[in-house]
């Protein structure tokens, strides 16, 4: 894995490091996120009172979940619609902590469509303090390259992220979707840098994953026509990122839905003398083992189904099979921010309300676990 003086005494870094944009927003973003009303005081207990294993602090909703609320025209709906009236529902809720996915909304609700800019962030922020509520992450676009241009949109996104007081900023997809150890390394490298030029922001940023990204890297064996290898040492994808990504600068957001998915489904390879090994996948033991390298969670839950390719259908917080309470457990609650997800959630026209009401249910069945 680079060292920190690896990836600081690079050329490029050296480059394209941190310059006057950069440097300002880190500070006056800071600084407009500061000056804005402090959170109220929550109520209820922020430790683990009575064996809670998320605390109420921590109980947090990813806003993907309800997008349909959050999309839906005010002016045509009795339900809570756009980021306002949404955020105030899961505030009501009880719900504490907030990742965003992106941040358009109807053109009809308060701030207009596109808040992704600095006047829009700072609306959704005074929203957040109104109802109490941290935001913590946003699944946004991370850099496929580290050109001069992409690199300018990645800080005035840092700058974005600083206004609503987030802690972390990151993207919903994989580093690379590639099963080659070559496309993963060049991805490490980059996020390497991303990375660091985040932390000059006061910024962790975290990838989130799907099941293929705990798949085996094809690293070894005969190569194919293309001259790509075709066996594995049976390295997951996932894990040589982390191995190869400075614990400083790079995070994981683990989606314990699709790590379960990659349990259900992933569980041999074949190996460089072509013979079939058989590995199964344990989520908890992997972040147990990096525990400070997952601060935030996706608390997506699912149905045992083996009729189904995946093995679960996704289902509310705690009307699913995953054993959540023997997870948390296992993980331990420092570092973590579990955020529920359900990506099927909304329900449409024939179930406007489905979203949230899945939401309250959620939120409940959260509270309840204990350990």
């Amino acid at each position: 894995m680079n060292s920190d003086n690896d990836v600081r005494d690079s050329g490029l870094v050296r480059k394209l490091g941190l310059n006057r944009r950069q440097l300002f927003a880190a500070t006056t973003g800071m600084a407009a996120a500061a000056a804005l009303t402090a959170r109220p005081a929550v109520a209820g207990p922020a430790g683990n009172a009575n064996g809670t294993l998320v605390p109420a602090s921590k109980r947090g909703i990813i806003l993907y979940t309800v997008r349909d609320a959050v999309s839906r025209d005010p002016l045509s709906s009795p339900y809570a619609s756009g980021f306002q009236a949404v955020l105030a529902e899961l505030s009501e809720i009880g719900y504490r902590q907030i990742e965003f996915a992106g941040f358009r909304q109807h053109a009809n609700s308060p701030g207009g469509n596109d808040l992704n800019t600095p006047e829009g962030a700072t609306l959704l922020r005074s929203w957040l303090d109104a109802g109490g509520l941290q935001a913590e992450g946003n699944h946004g676009s991370i850099p496929g390259d580290l050109s001069e241009a992409s690199l300018d949109r990645f800080d005035r996104d840092c700058e974005i992220a600083n206004i609503l007081g987030l802690g972390h900023i990151g993207t919903g997809s994989d580093p690379t979707r590639s099963a080659y150890v070559a496309d993963w390394a060049a991805a490490a490298e980059r996020w390497n840098v991303l990375g660091e030029r985040a932390a000059g922001h006061g910024l962790k940023l975290y990838t989130h994953n799907h099941d293929i990204a705990y798949t085996f890297l094809l690293d070894s064996g005969p190569a194919d026509q293309a001259g790509n290898p075709t066996r594995s040492t049976g390295i997951r994808r996932l894990e040589y990122f982390l191995e190869h990504t400075d614990p400083s600068y790079v995070y994981l957001e683990m989606d314990i839905y699709w790590a379960h998915v990659a349990q259900y489904k992933h569980t041999s390879y074949t190996a460089p003398d072509g013979s079939t090994v058989e590995s199964v996948f344990d989520p908890a033991a992997l972040v147990a083992s990096k525990t400070k390298r997952y601060p935030l969670f996706h608390a997506k839950d699912g149905r045992r189904d083996d009729s189904q390719a995946n093995g679960y259908v996704m289902t509310p917080f705690g009307e699913g099979d995953i054993d959540y309470s023997t997870f948390f457990r296992r993980v331990g609650k420092a570092h973590h921010n579990p955020m529920w997800e359900q990506d099927t959630a909304p329900g449409g026209s024939t179930a406007p309300a489905q979203s949230l009401d899945f939401a309250r249910l959620s939120y409940t069945n959260m509270s309840a676990l204990r350990g």
